[in-house]
């Protein structure tokens, strides 16, 4: 299909406009009311378009960063782009795609790791333990996974919501994926209890550590 410009992208997002879907977002903390496989729908149509991804993320709007997100190219950006736009991610669904269809897929991800890993902001700290998660299931080499599990055990209770959820994420993985600190991780999970209550609905897994450890072990090692 020919390029579509922002305005006629910004129509048919104008389009996917709920008031039924606005309301049950809000009430997570997103202020779109588009449903989700309807603006994949658009983004599919598009194809991939660097250039109309970048004017839209720069409009503001939540709906249009989260197409621009399905159709933006995460190679394309620089470091310094990709650190501007996760400080800009406050609706927890534009955090969630830019940390996993963008921060994970670029190449920058380790250099970005650790430039945003102590940082203040606690939504660009949980980014960067969101990037830790991968490497400790895929390639832990190089990382001091005790002292990963050191600054959990110290920081995990007390971390804002995003920051706690992505930590704990990393803890359950490390008890996941590294059996030698199975014990510690379980450990820490049992003694924190964070999540311990969290509502999960039937035929999901608890995202409580030590549920989430041994159900996934189980079903890895039978």
């Amino acid at each position: 299909m020919p390029d579509m410009t922002v305005p006629e992208a910004l129509a048919e997002l104008a389009a996917l406009e709920d008031p039924k879907m606005r309301a049950a977002n809000e009430k997570r903390g997103d202020d779109h009311g588009m449903n989700l496989s309807r603006l994949r729908t658009v983004a599919k149509r598009i194809k991939t378009d660097q250039p109309l991804a970048k004017e839209l993320w720069a409009t503001g709007e939540t709906s249009a960063r989260l197409l621009a997100l399905l159709i933006c190219k995460p190679r394309d950006f620089t470091a310094d782009e990709l650190d501007a736009m996760l400080r800009q991610t406050q609706a927890p669904k534009v955090n969630d795609w830019f940390v996993n269809y963008v921060a994970k897929k670029t190449p920058l991800a380790e250099e970005l790791r650790l430039r945003w890993f102590d940082d203040s902001d606690p939504t660009v700290a949980a980014a960067a333990w969101s990037l830790t998660t991968v490497r400790v299931a895929k390639d832990a080499d190089g990382l001091d996974l005790e002292h990963l599990l050191d600054l959990i055990e110290r920081d995990l209770v007390e971390a804002p919501k995003r920051l706690q959820w992505a930590m704990n994420e990393t803890l359950a993985n490390i008890g996941i994926f590294h059996p030698e600190l199975r014990t510690r991780a379980l450990e820490i999970g049992e003694r924190l209890q964070v999540l311990a209550d969290y509502p999960t609905a039937s035929g999901c897994t608890s995202p409580f550590a030590p549920i989430w450890i041994g159900e996934i072990v189980r079903r890895r090692e039978g």
